[in-house]
């Protein structure tokens, strides 16, 4: 099967896909329990952060993974949610308005995650889920890990390979990588502090897991 929506440098067409089903995807996500396995997830493995922390939410979607980060954060904090669909920006600062959360801690930027528009080194964490399924990995790992403060943090939440990823590859126009591949290039940058398997009768589990690494 051919993905032809893989991201380059100069040219991201998954960006124009994802202006057309925003909505949908907000509603596949919502439907299978998503926001509630990461809230579930936060509240047992605590996000290494501090007060005034700098979070980039790479390929932020329709918010759905910055909307956890200000609810599980109790403190201010600065995130920031990158994406390349203008559309689906628009949904993640509708439900960022709409959502519980310290909503002045978020604000928004249109993207690309293989030509981050930020100084290396920016950030203290980068979160990223469905994002690096679009782009070579080894490239969008690079990019990710420039950005990313010595010390600081990468949570990656991976597809992994099952029937459901296969159903959603085939919804979203992405193409998981091997797990053995996302764990070589993260260990290239980071040091793996653990690798969250969500409960079994979560929903989310049927095609993700969690990935929290510190950068070298």
């Amino acid at each position: 099967m051919e993905y032809a929506l893989t991201a380059t440098k100069t040219e991201a067409p998954a960006g124009s896909y994802y202006d057309k089903i925003a909505k949908l995807y907000d509603l596949t996500f919502k439907l299978n329990g998503y926001g509630r396995s990461l809230d579930q997830y936060f509240a047992t493995h605590p996000l290494p952060v501090s007060r005034g922390a700098r979070i980039l939410d790479a390929g932020c979607g329709t918010g759905l993974l910055t909307l956890a980060l200000l609810r599980t954060l109790r403190f201010p904090v600065n995130i920031t949610a990158l994406d390349l669909s203008a559309t689906s920006i628009e949904s993640a600062k509708r439900a960022v308005a709409q959502g519980p959360g310290r909503k002045r801690d978020a604000s928004f930027a249109q993207g690309n995650l293989l030509s981050l528009p930020f100084a290396d080194e920016s950030f203290d964490l980068v979160v990223t889920s469905g994002a690096l399924e679009y782009v070579p990995l080894q490239d969008g790992m690079n990019e990710l890990a420039r950005v990313i403060d010595s010390g600081g943090h990468l949570l990656h939440i991976p597809c992994k390979p099952s029937p459901a990823s296969t159903f959603l590859e085939i919804l979203f126009r992405f193409k998981h990588h091997s797990p053995r591949e996302v764990m070589h290039n993260t260990s290239r940058y980071f040091r793996i502090v653990h690798h969250y398997r969500f409960p079994p009768l979560h929903i989310i589990a049927w095609s993700k897991s969690a990935i929290m690494a510190q950068k070298l």
